[in-house]
């Protein structure tokens, strides 16, 4: 949405908006010194800090009257932001609130149109241009602004089109009726800082929702704080420390991870304080139970905590995870349990019961909260009842039980008490919908669906891990590293590839070099797990192919792909291939759906070897500051 906003403005309206706002703040300003108040800035663009003249009581009155929030910081000062939405009955209202003896149309007479108190008076304003790439000057009307998104959109490969089985991201459904909610402006329009007793809906949406949350896990509180799964990793571990700290166990800082662990688990421990040691996993993908023992002995006085995903991430149910949880408590140490996996566990079995005692849980994974393109997630932690007083606070709104003698929070970790709360409502009504009985059939079904295509792929493809009975969770690992040898086909050949058959490839290369990762989840009926097995299973026929000299090592479908439509209605075709092995190669593609890359190969190698940079080179952001400074340091000296 921002881009779209700077692109659908461009450099003339932003600057349009700049100057709206800083002017009407400029205004606001002076009213403020009319009335008397005191301000000790000198230059501002949209804020203003001031202390009021006879204490915040009389303007905290006024303002509540008018149903407008101010900042009401704890030493006396006010804090007023405006924005390009203040209109001016907005700034009457505003005046008449600071008391301001002056109306809007004096103070803009007096002040004239250009106040001596504007920025561009000052050597802070800009004069250098932004924006100057085409596609901010182009769009400024909404015809155009609506077919450039729709061109983009053109571009990319979604739901709407086929399954996106990317493993451990669970790409589910996210219905439309769930996420309605999110552009009511009872939710979308309430900012994060306003007082509690303003907010008794969000309050009550909380409460449930902690309580489901609750109810699903195990946990006894929830922190709605953390904005993704990495962010929950690093709370709930500094919940942890804070915890050890408070019963004199400082010197556990060891965190054991398992070295088939997202790799955020390391990245969240190392940030957190703690000293981050491996542990092997076994050749069916679990734990290895004898290096596990091993390393709790070694770290026994110091060890803080052990970091597990369950499922693991290698697509096995780990059958010793109570005996895990049990020997890890008797040596001290806390149990993370890593909720990525956890569309596999809901309704099934809960995380507390079998010994965890805090977790992470991505709503925008299990509890349909939309993610890819850069969010927004969230990642909120559930805790057992002795780590609940450590969880994240808030300094201008502390979050429900942050407070009181009982209260030991180790510190903030976003700038919003309740994280990204304006999606919460997804969350909320997917599990409301859904049901207790709903919630466990999402999870069988999404435990189905992997067991399901990873045995109708046997003999095309070898699933890397199964548990003894030879099932996986809900996710499943093929592995490709043999087609290197007997073709020249490399994994991320067979990902370029699935384009050409209409799908968004899985997760390629992690968390084994050379497999693919696949989660269908429950969102997807079994004509879409077969039309996405045929076509991994056509590409393994286009591998024997190659095996067996029926195509060319180096110039085939699988090596030349994907097949843009640029390249297939060219004139000039000399591939030894036809075009409709190239784009249309199963039947299913014939039928007006077809999805066309947008490119044709790109050398991923070379590209990570070659970094070309579209932005303005390095000395354009030089600041011209730099030099002055510098003289003005040789002369202190």
């Amino acid at each position: 949405m921002s881009a779209m906003f700077a692109v659908y403005h461009g450099p003339d309206g932003l600057r349009h908006i700049g100057n709206r706002v800083h002017n009407a703040t400029v205004i606001l300003a002076e009213g403020l010194k009319k009335a008397g108040h005191r301000m000790d800035m000198k230059h501002f663009y949209d804020t203003l800090y001031f202390w009021p003249k006879n204490g915040q009581a009389e303007i905290v009155n006024k303002a509540m009257k008018k149903k407008i929030n101010f900042r009401y910081y704890s030493d006396g000062h006010i804090g007023i932001a405006l924005d390009e939405t203040v209109e001016r009955e907005d700034m009457r209202d505003l005046l008449q609130v600071i008391g301001s003896p002056a109306t809007l149309e004096q103070i803009c007479e007096e002040i004239g149109p250009h106040p001596t108190a504007a920025i561009e008076s000052t050597p802070f304003r800009r004069t250098s241009d932004f924006l100057t790439h085409p596609v901010f000057n182009r769009f400024q009307s909404e015809t155009n602004i609506v077919r450039y998104m729709k061109q983009l959109e053109n571009k990319d490969l979604s739901l709407v089109h086929s399954m996106i089985p990317l493993g451990s991201c669970t790409m589910k459904l996210n219905s439309t009726t769930e996420m309605m909610p999110c552009s009511w402006p009872e939710f979308a329009n309430i900012h994060p800082f306003v007082p509690l007793e303003q907010t008794e809906g969000y309050a009550e949406m909380f409460k449930e929702l902690e309580e489901d949350l609750c109810e699903i896990t195990g946990y006894d509180k929830i922190s709605f704080q953390p904005n993704s799964g990495a962010q929950g990793e690093y709370a709930g571990l500094r919940a942890i420390m804070a915890y050890l700290n408070a019963i004199d166990q400082k010197q556990r800082t060891v965190c054991l991870i398992p070295t088939s662990a997202h790799g955020t688990n390391p990245a969240s421990a190392q940030m957190a304080g703690m000293k981050i040691q491996p542990i092997n996993v076994d050749r069916n993908g679990a734990i290895d139970m004898k290096h596990l023992k091993v390393m709790v002995e070694k770290h026994k006085d110091t060890l803080a905590c052990m970091m597990i995903t369950y499922p693991s991430t290698n697509g096995v149910f780990d059958k010793d995870i109570r005996e895990i949880c049990e020997l890890i408590h008797e040596y001290g140490g806390q149990v993370y349990l890593d909720g990525a996996n956890m569309n596999a566990q809901v309704g099934i079995c809960r995380p507390a019961d079998y010994g965890s005692d805090v977790s992470h849980l991505n709503l925008h994974k299990t509890f349909c909260i939309p993610h890819g393109g850069g969010g927004p997630g969230m990642g909120p932690i559930g805790v057992r009842k002795h780590l609940a007083p450590y969880l994240p606070t808030h300094p201008v709104i502390p979050p429900y039980g942050t407070t009181g003698p009982e209260a030991k929070s180790f510190g903030v970790v976003s700038a919003a008490p309740f994280g990204s709360s304006a999606i919460l409502p997804i969350s909320w009504a997917y599990i409301r919908m859904m049901g207790a009985e709903g919630l466990r059939q999402a999870s069988e079904a999404a435990i189905l669906n992997a067991n399901y295509m990873s045995r109708r792929l046997d003999g095309y493809y070898k699933t890397l891990y199964k548990n003894e009975e030879g099932m996986v969770a809900h996710e499943f690992i093929l592995d490709c590293r043999d087609f290197k040898k007997s073709a020249n086909v490399e994994v991320m050949d067979i990902a370029k590839r699935l384009q050409d058959y209409g799908f968004h490839s899985p997760t390629t290369s992690w968390p084994v070099v050379g497999t693919l990762m696949i989660e269908p989840t429950e969102s997807e009926d079994k004509d879409e797990l077969d039309r996405f097995c045929d076509a991994l299973i056509a590409i393994r026929k286009e591998i024997n192919d190659i095996e067996e000299g029926r195509s060319d090592s180096k110039i085939n479908p699988l090596k030349m792909s994907p097949h843009c439509q640029k390249t297939v209605i060219s004139s000039n075709w000399d591939l030894p291939y036809s075009r409709e092995v190239a784009a249309f190669p199963l039947p299913y593609l014939k039928t007006g759906t077809k999805f066309w890359p947008s490119v044709s190969r790109i050398d991923d190698i070379f590209g990570d070897q070659n970094i070309v940079c579209t932005c303005p080179p390095m000395s354009l952001y030089e600041s011209p500051f730099i030099e002055v400074l510098s003289e003005k340091e040789k002369v202190s000296q």
